[in-house]
Formats: C-alpha cells, structure tokens, sequence
C-alpha cells in the first residue's frame, strides 16, 4: 500500500526573508537568478535591517549616559540634523533635516545624543508627523525641560517618483512643548535663530 504524503503549505511564515525577496523578485517580473540579481535577496535583507535599525533601539539606553545636571536655563538648539526614514505608506525613503530645541530646567543633553534620538525614530517606517512628535516626547520625557521644540523639513520620494511626482516640493511640520507652545516669545526666537546663521535648508 502506497503512503500518501501531504507537504505542508507553504506560507509566508515558512520562508527566510532572502526567500520572500527572492519571490518579490519574480512577483515584479525578475529573474532572480541572472547574475546581477543573484545576491540581491541577501542585500536587500542587510539594508532592510539597517533601515529599520530603530526598532531595536531604546531611547533610554542612549541618553543613559549623557544627561548632565547644569544651571544652564536659556534655550539650546541643534539645527541641521540629517536624517533618513521610510514612508510606512509606499516603503519609500523621505529624507531632510531635523532642528531640536529646548530650555533645560536643571538638566542638559550630550549634544550628539540629540542626533542619536532622531536616528532612534527615523530608523522605523514612519509618517513625518508622528516621527516629529516622538522626538519631541523623547527629550521632552528624558529631560523634563521648560519646553523643547522640534521641526523637521523633509522631501519624500513617494511624491517625488511616483503619484504627483513634484521634485521640489517640501513637507515642514513642528512639536511645540511647554514654553515654545505658551509663550510666544520664546517661539520665535527660536524661529529667528533658525533662519539665522546659514541653515542648509
């Protein structure tokens, strides 16, 4: 009597992800194995995980040991921080600069730091509004100044290679925590000194 063998189905569950990017590769109409393609599942595995390096890491873990207790209370800014993220709507890259300021109420942050938080929130798949809202928090949580304030200007290759395609269009968008949102003042000189002083933007 012959044994009659049921293979399990296969799911996406079951399969590596250099074998998903392997069938994505033929799903778009690709040979996966001509040669400039043959590697190209394990690369696309490596740059994924990098891009999306930020899931696995903590905002804690990083600013552990780099807040610094100081009599310092007038305002501290960092402008013209790089920054590179992944549309979660089209996994398409939008990339720009991030300007981050706050008013230290007995504490202060290692400035490099300050760079290393946006990298923590750029690194995931993102929508610019939410990623500037959670760099707002973080320092805002981590700190507990006066009040921080952050804008990121961004451009997105979902709009600039596919849909409207406007190659020269840009997204602002703005956090305002404590006296950057109450005391208008204090917002704008911190708008004043961002137009000020040659920003690359």
């Amino acid at each position: 009597m012959s044994t009659l063998i049921v293979s399990e189905p296969v799911t996406a569950a079951s399969l590596t992800t250099q074998e998903l990017y392997r069938e994505l590769l033929v799903r778009i109409g690709e040979d996966p194995t001509r040669d400039g393609l043959l590697d190209t599942p394990e690369r696309m595995e490596k740059a994924m995980a990098f891009l999306t390096r930020g899931y696995a890491m903590d905002v804690k873990a990083v600013l552990h040991d780099a807040l610094f207790e100081v009599e310092y209370d007038e305002m501290v800014i960092v402008k013209d921080v790089e920054f590179f993220s992944m549309c979660e709507h089209h996994l398409l890259p939008f990339f720009g600069k991030a300007h981050i300021a706050y008013v230290p109420n007995g504490k202060v942050i290692g400035l490099s730091k300050i760079a290393r938080v946006v990298d923590v929130f750029a690194r995931r798949l993102q929508v610019q509004e939410r990623l500037t809202t959670e760099i707002a928090e973080a320092i805002a949580e981590a700190i507990v100044p006066q009040g921080v304030a952050v804008i990121l200007e961004a451009q997105h290759l979902c709009m600039m290679m596919r849909g409207v395609e406007k190659q020269h269009s840009a997204t602002v968008t703005s956090a305002m925590r404590g006296v950057f949102k109450t005391q208008l003042q204090t917002r704008n000189e911190f708008l004043s000194l961002l137009r000020s002083g040659g920003s690359g933007t």
